[in-house]
C-alpha cells in the first residue's frame, strides 16, 4: 500500500521544468547522506529562489502573461521592438574623428579658394593700376592731356652745401649741377638736338632767337651781360600731338639779381619782350593757383585770340639764382594742361 501511494504521488505531481536559474536541486534527486527511499517519503519542496539577480524582462502590456510562464508553451521569440529595455542607456555617439576630418577638409578647401580669389584679385588690381584709364571697362573717360614724365629725382648737393631756398643760403645759389635740374622730356617725345649745346651748356645767342624783335634781342643780351649771366642749360622736345616745348635755365650770381630781372622781363599783364609768333601775349589768369610752388616766383602768359596758325604759351620762373623760361607752342591751340604740368614740374626741380 505504501509503495502504491508513492507511485500515485509521483504520477500526480510532475517534476517542474528547470527554470532560468541553475543550481536548484530536483526533488527526485537524493540529498547527500540520505537514501532514495527516505527522500521519496519527504514532501516535494518548492523550487528555491536563486539569490542571483534575475535578468530584466522585456516590457509587456499590463495583464499579459509571458510565454515562458505557460506550461508547454514554445520558447518565446524576442520581439525586435522590445529587444532594448527602456532602462538600457542609449548607445554612445559615434566618434567625432570622421566628422572632424570632414570639417578639416572643408576648411582647407575654403581656405584654398580664398587664397586663389585673393591672388586673382591682387593680379586684377595690379593690372588695373597698370592700365590707362581709358582702357578700363566702365572707366573710359577721356584723358585730360597730361604727359607721362619719367620719375623725377633731384641731383645730390655737394657735401655741406645747402639747398637754394634754405634759410642759411642767403644768395639762393644752386650748388647742384644745373644741367641735371632741367626737366626731362616726357615719354614718346622726340628730343630737340638744337638745344643740347656744347657739353650741355647753350650759347646765349641760341636763347635770344626765341624773341621776335632784333632790338629786344640786343637789349636782352646787354642785360644778361650786366647782370652776370654765368651759363644756360636747356632742353627741347616735340610730342606726338605736335606740341613743341623748350625749357631754358639761366643761372646768375645771386637771387637778388634774378628778382630784379623778373620785374623787367616778366611784368604782370604781359611780357616785357615778345616771343616769336606770339606778338599779343597776355597774363594767363586760368593757371591754377594750387599749382604754385612755395618760394618760386611764377609769371605765366598765353597768346590771346586771334592768333595765327599756332598758339604760344610761356612762363618765367624765379628760384634763387636761376631764371627759367618755359615755352610751348602748337598748331591750332596749345593745350593748357600739359603746359601747366610742365611748368609745375620744373618749379619743383628748382625749389
Amino acid at each position: 500500500m505504501t509503495h502504491q501511494a508513492e507511485e500515485t504521488d509521483h504520477s500526480t505531481n510532475p517534476v517542474p521544468a528547470e527554470g532560468p536559474t541553475s543550481g536548484v536541486p530536483r526533488s527526485d534527486e537524493p540529498r547527500p547522506g540520505t537514501s532514495v527511499s527516505a527522500a521519496a517519503q519527504e514532501p516535494v519542496a518548492a523550487p528555491a529562489l536563486s539569490t542571483a539577480e534575475p535578468e530584466p524582462e522585456p516590457e509587456r502590456a499590463p495583464g499579459s502573461v509571458p510565454a515562458a510562464a505557460l506550461p508547454g508553451a514554445p520558447p518565446a521569440v524576442p520581439d525586435a521592438t522590445a529587444a532594448v529595455p527602456e532602462s538600457t542607456p542609449a548607445p554612445p555617439p559615434a566618434p567625432r574623428s570622421l566628422k572632424s576630418r570632414r570639417l578639416l577638409r572643408a576648411g582647407l578647401r575654403w581656405t584654398a579658394a580664398v587664397v586663389v580669389f585673393a591672388a586673382v584679385g591682387a593680379g586684377t588690381a595690379y593690372g588695373i593700376a597698370d592700365m590707362e584709364r581709358t582702357d578700363v571697362p566702365g572707366l573710359g573717360t577721356v584723358s585730360d592731356g597730361r604727359w607721362a614724365y619719367p620719375t623725377l629725382t633731384k641731383p645730390p648737393l655737394p657735401k655741406g652745401r645747402p639747398g637754394p631756398l634754405a634759410e642759411g643760403n642767403k644768395s639762393g645759389t644752386h650748388y647742384a649741377d644745373l644741367r641735371r635740374l632741367v626737366l626731362p622730356a616726357p615719354r614718346q617725345a622726340t628730343a630737340d638736338p638744337a638745344l643740347r649745346g656744347t657739353d650741355g651748356w647753350l650759347p646765349t645767342k641760341d636763347l635770344l632767337t626765341e624773341y621776335a624783335e632784333q632790338r629786344d634781342r640786343e637789349e636782352l643780351a646787354q642785360r644778361f651781360t650786366e647782370y652776370g649771366l654765368r651759363h644756360i642749360a636747356a632742353r627741347g622736345w616735340t610730342t606726338p600731338d605736335g606740341t613743341h616745348t623748350r625749357v631754358y635755365l639761366l643761372q646768375f650770381d645771386t637771387a637778388a639779381v634774378v628778382d630784379e630781372l623778373v620785374g623787367q622781363i616778366a611784368p604782370y599783364g604781359g611780357p616785357g619782350y615778345q616771343l616769336r609768333g606770339a606778338a599779343d601775349s597776355v597774363s594767363d589768369d586760368g593757371f591754377p593757383a594750387k599749382a604754385q610752388i612755395e618760394d618760386v616766383t611764377r609769371v605765366v602768359y598765353t597768346e590771346s585770340k586771334p592768333y595765327g596758325t599756332e598758339q604760344t604759351r610761356q612762363a618765367y620762373l624765379a628760384a634763387g639764382d636761376v631764371l627759367a623760361l618755359v615755352v610751348q607752342d602748337r598748331k591750332g591751340t596749345a593745350h593748357p594742361v600739359p603746359f601747366q604740368q610742365t611748368v609745375t614740374l620744373q618749379s619743383q626741380l628748382l625749389a
